[in-house]
């Protein structure tokens, strides 16, 4: 069996799903793909991610059925797995009434000069951190119980599929004391104190019709995005909407409005490109009023810009031309570090698709998966 830090792979896809977890490895050429799995078998793997500081230390977000959530962790690179000592959990509280973690959505590795910190988003909305690389966590700032807070995050039944989140958690590479994350909803927050205080960051993003954007309860961002090469521009697929943000401006500005009127510019993924600030890459859904979360028309594409939101250019070479109605959740796209860049997605109705030159050109490298909930590139340990 092969591990993500395997000399001759290439790059590795961590790949979880409805109903288990794969690890897909590429040769040099990205042409020949080996599969490695399942892993939890019919657990509900919410996102898999490889630590990039050491190469080795993976950890898998686990929902287990009716036993409830946990995380396992790897320090062989997918080899060889054990449970978490102790998962996130939000603080008991005296006499009941407290509330509990229904998953676990979102993983972060922490800054480059905090080895074994990391940070989790759940559901209920919750934040999480590890310092001992993801054994056992402990609650994380005021956030999972400062009153404003809690006001704004809604109830679990709020109507977000699967529950509201805490995700999309951002560690400025250049200040491990700068913090993002969103909130489905919730809104936006940053922190730059190392979590001890946290402040919105909404302005300029809208709502649906009829609600307050003043409020952030009613801001439902479903992925945030900081650039590599550009720490100081975000970019955010959002409910209403694509957005971008140069700091240290405070205010998004909408970037979607060149998305075809038929297709618009509601979506869950959101990818950006590890070297140029101004490419990222969405896959638009059916975002009418019904909400039916397919691929618009039955005719899936991905949509790329390369001037940070000024245009777009529609890529479908290869995928499916009609009658395909599966969408890609927020976690399922994602980019590796090649020289010419590959991106990978993986759909609502268990494909995973492929491209080696930037989303021209696409192939299908496994199908018959379960529902896939996130694809990760595996990243090389950092020099």
């Amino acid at each position: 069996m092969s591990s993500a830090n395997d000399p001759d792979v290439a790059v590795t896809l961590l790949v979880a799903t409805r109903k288990g977890a794969w690890l897909y490895h590429a040769d040099a050429a990205r042409s020949r793909w080996r599969v490695d799995g399942p892993h939890f078998l019919g657990h509900i793997i919410h996102h898999m991610v490889l630590d990039p500081r050491d190469g080795r230390t993976l950890l898998a977000a686990a929902k287990t059925g009716h036993l409830g959530p946990t995380l396992f962790r790897s320090t062989d690179a997918g080899l060889s797995w054990r449970e978490a000592a102790r998962p996130p959990a939000f603080a008991r509280v005296e006499g009941g009434g407290g509330r509990s973690v229904d998953h676990t959505f979102w993983l972060t590795p922490g800054h480059a000069s905090e080895p074994g910190v990391w940070y989790a988003g759940t559901s209920p909305q919750g934040l999480f951190r590890s310092h001992d690389g993801g054994e056992t966590w402990a609650p994380f700032s005021p956030v999972n119980d400062d009153p404003d807070y809690r006001s704004w995050m809604g109830t679990v039944q709020d109507g977000t599929p699967d529950g509201p989140k805490l995700h999309s958690i951002i560690v400025d590479p250049r200040d491990p004391a700068h913090l993002y994350f969103g909130m489905s909803g919730g809104g936006v927050h940053e922190s730059v104190d190392g979590g001890r205080s946290f402040r919105t960051l909404i302005d300029g993003l809208q709502v649906v019709e009829g609600f307050d954007a003043s409020q952030p309860t009613f801001h439902d961002p479903h992925c945030i995005r900081l650039c590599p090469s550009n720490p100081d521009r975000l970019y955010q697929q959002n409910h209403c909407g694509i957005y971008r943000i140069d700091r240290p401006d405070t205010r998004w500005r909408r970037i979607g409005g060149g998305l075809p009127a038929g297709v618009g510019d509601v979506g869950f993924p959101m990818v950006v490109h590890p070297r140029d600030a101004d490419t990222a890459w969405v896959f638009p859904m059916d975002g009418t009023s019904v909400w039916p979360r397919t691929s618009p028309g039955g005719r899936p594409a991905v949509f790329a810009t390369r001037d940070g939101g000024a245009t777009w250019q529609r890529l479908a070479g290869g995928l499916p031309a009609e009658q395909a109605w599966w969408t890609v959740r927020r976690q399922a796209m994602s980019a590796d570090s090649q020289p010419v860049v590959g991106l990978y997605f993986g759909t609502t109705s268990g494909e995973l698709w492929a491209s080696r030159d930037e989303g021209e050109h696409w192939q299908c490298i496994a199908r018959h998966l379960p529902d896939i909930y996130a694809v990760e590139v595996a990243a090389r340990a950092q020099a």
